[in-house]
This record gives C-alpha cells, sequence and structure tokens, in this order.
C-alpha cells in the first residue's frame, strides 16, 4: 500500500511539473533576433539588416497568456540607394493545449504594428533625409508545438499562419498616402521557426 501511495504521489508530481509551466500566474520570455550582411557586386558597401524584438508574456488563467513585443528593426540596401527603419509592438494572446507531459500543442493570436520611417542612401551609403513615414498594422494566427524538456524552458516550433496587414506609406514632401491591404496563408511546414521560451 506504501508503494502504491508513493507511485501515485510520483506520478502526481510529474503531471504537475509538465503542467507548472503555463498555470496561471507563470511568466514567459522569449523573442526573435536577426541579423544579416550582403555585400552586392557595385554597391559602396554592403546591405545590412537588423531586428530585435524581446517579448514577455504572463498567464492569466491555466493555458493562456497575455503579452506583448517590443523592439526595432533596420534594414539598409545601399545596392537600391534605401533605409528603412521601424519601432514594433506585437501584443499577443496564446493558449496550450496538453498533449502529454511534456509536449503541448499552442494556437497564437497577434496584432503586429510598426511604425517607421524610409530614407534615401547616397551611392557612398550614408543615409540622407527621411523621404515617408510608414505605418504597419496587422493580425495573425499561428499555430505551434512546445517541448519541455525542463521546467523552465519551451523548445517550440510554429508556422506563421493566417494572417492580414494594412501597410500605409506617408509622402514626407506632399502628404499624398498610399495603402495597401494583405491578407494570406503562409502555414509553410518545410520552413517552420524554431524558438525558445524560459519560464518563471
Amino acid at each position: 500500500m506504501k508503494k502504491l501511495l508513493l507511485s501515485l504521489v510520483a506520478v502526481a508530481g510529474l503531471v504537475y511539473g509538465a503542467n507548472a509551466q503555463t498555470e496561471k500566474g507563470k511568466v514567459i520570455l522569449g523573442g526573435s533576433v536577426g541579423f544579416n550582411s550582403t555585400k552586392v557586386e557595385g554597391a559602396a558597401k554592403s546591405d545590412v539588416s537588423f531586428n530585435i524584438i524581446p517579448s514577455a508574456g504572463y498567464f492569466v488563467a491555466n493555458n493562456f497568456a497575455i503579452g506583448t513585443g517590443v523592439g526595432y528593426t533596420f534594414d539598409k540596401q545601399v545596392s537600391r540607394l534605401t533605409q528603412n527603419e521601424a519601432f514594433i509592438v506585437a501584443p499577443f494572446g496564446r493558449y496550450y493545449v496538453g498533449l502529454s507531459d511534456q509536449f503541448k500543442f499552442f494556437g497564437q493570436l497577434s496584432v503586429p504594428m510598426a511604425f517607421g520611417s524610409n530614407k534615401v542612401v547616397a551611392p557612398n551609403g550614408d543615409a540622407g533625409a527621411k523621404v515617408a513615414s510608414t505605418t504597419s498594422i496587422g493580425v495573425n494566427v499561428a499555430p505551434g508545438f512546445a517541448f519541455f524538456p525542463t521546467k523552465r524552458i519551451g523548445i517550440e516550433v510554429s508556422v506563421n499562419g493566417l494572417g492580414y496587414q494594412n501597410f500605409q506609406v506617408k509622402n514626407e514632401a506632399s502628404g499624398a498616402k498610399v495603402t495597401s491591404n494583405s491578407f494570406g496563408l503562409e502555414a509553410d511546414t518545410f520552413a517552420p521557426k524554431l524558438g525558445v521560451m524560459f519560464h518563471f
């Protein structure tokens, strides 16, 4: 009887440990970072782009977290004489469904917003005056899977999913605005995103 009770306690502890990452009151931390440099023949300098978007979330209920990502993206293409940069805010809601002790499916709804500017780049690579302001607001629904090798680490694989984006460019000189709307499905399972989230 004693062995049976100890076994039940051990199993309960394992299940609790697996679910502890997504309990109400827990915090998740993660984000994305990227850098790319390309030297185009004939250009004075390399094209450079980078982004950094840390994110944090809070579990307001078991398996349901809300949070936001806040960051910056920069893309300077000397080969095309353009420079784009933007401040990014991306609030999200995420819901987990347990598939096993260490494996969970999740769906995430995010509303990425970017507020930036376009500049002209001189042939020598120097950035010039601002020529336009840009605003982008979108909605994205993305599925993914999370594997929890430990209580504090979740290794995630996800795809982009279903998305909508409203993009507006305002010319600084004339004040004229050009708006585009796009809607699509981009669930490329051959090129999934791989990430790590930290759970506290």
